[in-house]
């Protein structure tokens, strides 16, 4: 008999340059790691293939529940990288109930691209969105490292695989 396995993710915390913002962070919308796919054809093929060319640009964003100064003030600055974790905990259900939790960790390295200053209505507190260009994503499951992107070191790893060390050596870097 097979069991089912429930996996949930159901809350949060970010943290910018190390500094915990427990409780001050809505929601966050985490970057997409997208494969660039450059279509190739070529005389004596009867088909046609898209074939790896890259990572897509990566961007995530983040919903303040107020107004704090600390997060303004890094996105006031386009010039500086803020380095951002966003940690969670990841549960398993059985028909047992919950059998484990573990932690899942993402970091990401990049610069705001915007200042939010929010909008504002009586009675409601305000709620300020930004976004990031983010330049670096890893993620880690229970202290796996499940994928790891770096696009200024252009380091692509993949279940700790590292994908792209021939091209680097091919290219000298």
């Amino acid at each position: 008999m097979t069991t089912i396995d429930i996996k949930r993710v159901t809350n949060a915390n970010v943290y910018l340059d190390g500094a915990s913002f427990l409780g001050r962070a809505e929601e966050v919308e985490l970057p997409e790691i997208k494969h660039k796919m450059t279509e190739h054809k070529a005389l004596g093929m009867v088909g046609t293939v898209d074939a790896w060319a890259g990572i897509e640009k990566m961007s995530a964003k983040f919903k303040w529940s107020s107004f704090y100064k600390e997060v303004l003030a890094k996105a006031a600055d386009p010039f500086t990288a803020v380095s951002v974790q966003v940690r969670a905990s990841l549960e398993t259900y059985t028909s047992a109930g919950r059998v484990s939790e573990v932690p899942v960790v993402v970091f990401l390295t990049g610069q705001f691209t915007a200042i939010p200053t929010g909008s504002y209505k009586q009675h409601d507190n305000v709620e300020l969105q930004n976004e990031m260009a983010v330049s670096y994503c890893k993620v880690v499951v229970d202290g796996a490292e499940i994928v790891e992107f770096d696009a200024y070191a252009n380091i692509y790893k993949a279940n700790g695989k590292d994908l792209l060390s021939t091209y680097r050596a091919n290219i000298g870097g």
